[in-house]
């Protein structure tokens, strides 16, 4: 009898576990792949949109360009999960699974954060990077804050990417001199893991007048006092705030009841969940790797391996090896990379690559090997 995988969720993960999928068994695959959206977005690419240097359209890939054999998309909102007979609802049908894999990452709750909604901006979804857009257009020059809301949080690196990279386009609009840009973070390092890489980012800082908080929350705003407020009990005045928002699980996956103190807690080995032939990858997991892209692809090849060897009656299964490489913008156009390993070793490794030319080009290939190998272009 033929396996029916069901993957929800068209991210780093879901996209990778369905190509591999597809590579291992072809037309027979019998792949359903499950996302509300019409085509993803590479997190990298919302700085362009902020900067008003692409748009929406540019940096979209259509799932409907997807044409890996065995693989199926379909465009649906899943409305219910239950891991115990598999089974997903959504707002067109219902699909059951022999496995089911949830891949459907970590959202946003800005009204979480008193003031946000109100008085500030957050650029880690396209619609807000829009948004932004336009408030920058607009910024002729102040305070600028950027804050950390909750943890943990997405791609550790983008709120030092953000303060850089706003450095060097304010400079170019002008209002540089005029203005102090502060990145208020929970973390004591930029990038914990990576004292090298931390070490480049604060120097960067200092050379360019960038002033790093550290081991502080913004915990709320007060919008018409143009104040920011820490769980250090200390406030700070901005023209204009960016925040991090707080993150957590979709909602379908809390009333779903895999979902445990407000994430999936998984088996590192494997990715499994609690429920038998349930698996959860990416930034909805327990996983101790930090919530990014990269992290959701390395143990989409777990999951996959450990699927493929069953079905096959292998014994090559890969266990997950929390293994990935974060590319890190500097500004003019330099770009560094961190290649993180946190478990195949007694404790995490994080050797860091300073910017280059050879990094940054790197990781444009980055983005275009990985369209070429999920969309089967």
């Amino acid at each position: 009898m033929q396996t029916r995988f069901l993957v929800l969720g068209a991210g780093f993960g879901g996209l990778e576990l369905a190509s591999r999928l597809s590579d291992a068994f072809g037309a027979e695959a019998d792949v359903t792949l499950i996302d509300k959206s019409d085509g993803f977005v590479f997190g990298f690419s919302k700085f362009e949109l902020m900067f008003g240097r692409a748009t929406v359209s540019e940096v979209t890939h259509r799932y409907g360009d997807l044409i890996r054999p065995g693989v199926t998309f379909r465009q649906e909102t899943i409305t219910s999960i239950d891991p115990v007979t598999r089974r997903v609802t959504t707002d067109r049908t219902t699909h059951e699974a022999d496995v089911l894999v949830v891949a459907l990452g970590a959202e946003y709750d800005p009204a979480a954060t008193p003031g946000f909604v109100e008085g500030g901006h957050e650029f880690y979804s396209v619609s807000g990077a829009l948004a932004l857009r336009d408030v920058l257009a607009a910024f002729t020059g102040g305070s600028l804050v950027i804050g950390v809301l909750g943890h943990p949080f997405k791609c550790p690196p983008a709120p030092c990417e953000a303060a850089m990279l706003l450095d060097d386009w304010m400079v170019a609009q002008g209002s540089r001199a005029s203005s102090t840009i502060t990145l208020i973070s929970p973390l004591e390092t930029p990038i914990p893991p990576s004292p090298d890489a931390s070490r480049a980012i604060l120097d960067h800082f200092t050379a360019h007048g960038i002033t790093y908080v550290a081991n502080q929350k913004v915990t709320r705003l007060d919008p018409e006092a143009k104040t920011v407020h820490t769980d250090a009990g200390v406030t700070y005045s901005y023209d204009l705030f960016l925040g991090i928002p707080i993150h957590r699980v979709p909602t379908v996956v809390e009333e779903s009841g895999l979902a445990v103190d407000g994430w999936i807690p998984v088996d590192e080995t494997n990715l499994a969940t609690r429920f038998p032939e349930v698996f959860a990858i990416g930034d909805v997991t327990t996983a101790i790797v930090p919530k990014a892209g990269v992290f959701a692809e390395s143990a989409a090849r777990a999951v996959a391996s450990h699927l493929i060897d069953r079905v096959e009656g292998g014994a090559q299964f890969r266990r997950f090896d929390g293994k990935g490489h974060c590319y890190i913008e500097f500004g003019g156009n330099r770009v560094g990379r961190v290649d993180v390993d946190f478990l195949t070793g007694p404790q995490p490794t994080a050797p860091f690559t300073q910017p280059s030319p050879e990094v940054t080009a790197e990781k444009a290939q980055f983005g275009a090997t990985r369209r070429r190998r999920w969309f089967g272009g």
